[in-house]
């Protein structure tokens, strides 16, 4: 992994758990909680995206910067923000939403240095983004955003398709992820900021 991508991988880490902290202040989890909350919400998709691909033992138990990340951000949290239910009603999603845009490129990157197919790096990207989260949100008992009408999974899978056909068409690694990055984002943003949604599956039954 190049040090540019490894930087990347770090502050998705950061934002996650801060995605995940967010939530647990919401709730009004301790701060074990938060800490659980954060953890799972950094390291939840990419510990799934490397037990399927069998890159074991998984990414952050071979390298403690991750966890030491995961534990900054949540006593930075802890001590700046006494009172998640003040912020903005956009900061977990945005937060949420670069997170994804950052975590969808690197599994997608990681599946393609291990000489995957691009199919498989796109379903890599999409795990990495969303699988975390999913499990943020079922701890909270939540349904999953990924699987609510909120455009979410599709901003990742177009965000690793970008990525993807990028690398394929010999752009620089650096062009390829800010494009990946930047069509995430801007799809997860605009569904944030103007409620766009994928039509819903109403399956009506007769009384």
């Amino acid at each position: 992994m190049s040090n540019w991508i490894y930087f990347f991988d770090l502050c998705g880490t950061a934002v996650f758990a801060l995605s995940g902290a967010l939530a647990a202040g919401k709730h009004r989890m301790d701060p074990f909680g938060v800490m659980v909350l954060a953890s799972v919400t950094a390291v939840g998709g990419g510990t799934i995206r490397d037990t399927i691909i069998g890159a074991t033992p998984v990414f952050w138990i071979n390298d403690p910067n991750y966890i030491l990340v995961i534990l900054a951000t949540v006593i930075a949290c802890l001590i700046f923000i006494r009172k998640p239910y003040k912020l903005s009603r956009l900061t977990l999603p945005t937060a949420d939403a670069f997170g994804l845009a950052l975590f969808t490129v690197i599994g997608a990157e990681k599946a393609l240095s291990l000489g995957l197919s691009g199919m498989s790096a796109v379903v890599m990207g999409l795990i990495t983004g969303v699988g975390g989260g999913i499990i943020r949100d079922l701890l909270c008992r939540q349904v999953p955003m990924v699987l609510r009408t909120e455009i979410y999974a599709t901003a990742s899978i177009v965000g690793g398709i970008c990525y993807t056909l990028s690398l394929l068409a010999g752009m620089g690694s650096m062009v390829s992820l800010a494009l990946a990055m930047l069509s995430t984002l801007i799809i997860r943003l605009s569904a944030i900021h103007w409620h766009l949604s994928l039509p819903a599956f109403d399956l009506k039954t007769k009384r």
